[in-house]
């Protein structure tokens, strides 16, 4: 389906755990005083047109839904989720935590597993939810250099930059150009994520390292955007989208993914050619292919 037309509502929990709140702003309404709402109204807008511009991605599920946002759930409620059908927010301790609606990228990641949600289906568990949380954090990346328009050389590679306060030694959530480099700090540890799989985590915690494992396949994606250079949204981004959208199943592992992105880039941009080549060297670089 074609792109459509933008809509979004944003409504206040009034730090209550019940959805959606009342309704602040919805489509066309003027900004109001509340700085998260504004934010959430903004980023969802932007995340909208960044999809259906590079991508012609109507909304979320590609067929216009209306982009809803909660800020203000709980009290002092450390996350940002895309609950099934719409974005929610907390403000954040203060402590550890600013309020979520601040990063861009992290509501591009939360607003992609929607995506994810309507295409490929990935299960949360293993391998698979590693590449869903890996999906999110592509996408909220690449919005982010598509909204400060930088090259794949001149970005950060970082997830939720600004998100921690002051107190904590931390530059991000994660970083996909460094993976395990983003936070060392004694209260809240040091970044787990691998950035290769002979580190790769074989527990039962976080869903079986949803969220520690997806540090070696944001890693493949950072190194072929690198290698492609320029945009990065441009090609790897389109590869990984076309394979997100298209080829890959709710259980697929890195492996397959690998092989997908490979044979998508070849099909998008020629076989043999210098994509196909970088995305095959991303992924040989961290040690999903030989």
């Amino acid at each position: 389906m074609p792109p459509g037309r933008k809509r979004r509502a944003v409504y206040d929990a009034g730090s209550a755990r019940q959805l959606p709140g009342v309704l602040v702003r919805e489509e066309g309404g003027r900004a109001v005083r509340d700085r998260a709402v504004n934010e959430a109204y903004n980023t969802s807008g932007r995340m909208y047109d960044f999809m259906s511009r590079t991508y012609g991605r109507n909304s979320i599920d590609g067929r216009g839904m209306r982009l809803d946002s909660s800020v203000h759930f709980g009290v002092r409620y450390d996350n940002a989720f895309w609950n099934g059908s719409q974005m929610v927010y907390g403000d954040g301790d203060g402590r550890i935590f600013n309020r979520f609606t601040g990063c861009i990228d992290v509501v591009g990641h939360e607003l992609a597993h929607g995506i994810t949600q309507h295409e490929a289906g990935l299960r949360y568990q293993g391998q698979p939810g590693a590449l869903n949380e890996s999906f999110s954090d592509v996408f909220g990346s690449l919005l982010k250099q598509w909204v400060k328009k930088e090259s794949a050389a001149r970005a950060d590679w970082l997830i939720g930059a600004g998100l921690f306060t002051r107190r904590i030694k931390a530059a991000g959530l994660r970083s996909m150009k460094a993976p395990g480099t983003a936070y060392d700090d004694p209260i809240i540890g040091r970044d787990p994520q691998p950035a290769h799989m002979k580190d790769y985590y074989e527990g039962d915690e976080d869903n079986g390292g949803v969220h520690i494992n997806s540090g070696t396949p944001n890693h493949a994606f950072y190194l072929a955007a690198a290698a492609i250079g320029g945009y990065a949204w441009e090609k790897a981004g389109r590869v990984w989208y076309a394979a997100l959208c298209d080829r890959l199943p709710p259980e697929s592992s890195f492996s397959q993914a690998a092989r997908v992105t490979a044979a998508v880039a070849g099909e998008l941009f020629g076989r043999g050619g210098r994509v196909e080549q970088a995305v095959k060297n991303g992924w040989k670089q961290v040690g999903v292919t030989g």
